[in-house]
């Protein structure tokens, strides 16, 4: 059953940054700036979109608000899809992303008239995670994952039952006969998106003779939810659970879960830090934030919150919420993407 994330708040500080007119005359100057703020802002920033990148704009957000007494930011996380939804209605500023905006939302921004731009601010690997006590399950390839999460396995109730469709995707199979308990994202997430692509499930369920129309889908009957939380906390309630969420949530949870490896042909990959950054780890995917452009030129506030966000102070929380930073030329190219920015007009992000 699906469960609506409300995670909606606004943070107001107590102290307003004085800051010398000439040092943020400009996006290039607060590109790299320790704070990016203005004198008197007194509006107000919505950011809605990703779960994952959730903690990032939050922690962006408090930061930015601890040198903006007057200024308001809100901050939502019901899903890439659902927050790209709201971004091209026009009802947000600024949408965060685990992936890439899709054609159809394009068009969709497109026959709104809403106007934006795409920056890359961080990286995640997609963390598939089982609980402690089922020890036997330690690694997967995509035929697996496929047996497992894929269209053709809905009605499995046992791991056992997946290893006859493993063994003919290439799979490793060897399921235990235990129950097969799956909490993961819904149809409304990034994370939900990216996992089918990076994991090869739509091109497997077509070769499979799956129909086009319901390849690019996980199955139907697993416990799917926007809040990661609540996908962790499935993990850790039962003993043969499965599951998947951004890096940083199932880190921060040490040995509450286990972190499956991953094998996309070179051999089995643990999710870290550094195997997300180097794009070994095979569920590796970039972290985006979309901003309207034309609210940038009517909502000084909202300008100066990017400025923030692109700085060397903003974009720290990458790390401070336990995301991989991005190498530092991906960095000034959507710094310099911002800088770009002025003037309006759609962009997606280079990398």
């Amino acid at each position: 059953m699906k469960m609506n994330r409300s995670i909606r708040w606004s943070v107001v500080a107590a102290a307003l940054l004085a800051i010398v007119a000439a040092g943020c005359s400009s996006k290039s100057d607060t590109s790299t700036s320790g704070t990016a703020g203005g004198t008197g802002m007194t509006g107000s920033v919505d950011v809605s979109g990703s779960s994952t990148v959730l903690p990032i704009s939050q922690l962006v957000a408090e930061n930015f608000s601890n040198d903006n007494a007057d200024a308001q930011v809100s901050v939502d996380g019901p899903g890439t899809g659902d927050g790209f939804v709201l971004f091209c209605e026009g009802k947000t500023d600024i949408n965060d992303a685990s992936r890439q905006i899709e054609p159809e939302e394009a068009k969709a921004c497109k026959q709104a008239g809403v106007n934006y731009v795409a920056m890359e601010i961080g990286l995640d690997g997609i963390t598939v995670m089982t609980n402690p006590a089922n020890s036997q399950i330690t690694c997967l390839n995509d035929g697996d994952l496929y047996a497992l999460f894929g269209p053709q396995s809905e009605g499995f109730g046992s791991w056992s039952d997946a290893n006859a469709l493993a063994a003919k995707v290439g799979g490793k199979g060897n399921f235990p006969d235990e129950p097969l308990s799956i909490v993961a994202p819904g149809e409304e997430s990034g994370t939900y998106d990216s996992f089918i692509d990076l994991a090869g499930i739509e091109d497997t369920a077509i070769e499979q003779g799956v129909p086009e129309d319901k390849a690019a889908a996980l199955r139907a009957d697993y416990q799917s939810s926007p809040n990661d939380s609540v996908i962790i906390q499935g993990i850790e309630g039962s003993n043969s659970s499965l599951g998947f969420v951004g890096f940083a949530y199932a880190d921060q949870q040490g040995d509450q879960i286990d972190k499956v490896q991953i094998d996309g042909g070179d051999g089995c990959v643990e999710p870290s830090a550094d195997t997300i950054r180097d794009g070994s780890y095979p569920l590796s995917r970039s972290l985006y934030i979309y901003v309207n452009t034309d609210k940038v030129a009517s909502n000084p506030t909202l300008k100066s919150f990017v400025d923030y966000y692109m700085s060397d102070a903003g974009i720290a929380a990458v790390t401070d919420a336990d995301y991989v930073a991005i190498p530092s030329e991906r960095l000034d190219a959507s710094r310099q993407t911002w800088t770009n920015a002025e003037g309006g007009g759609s962009a997606s992000p280079s990398a």
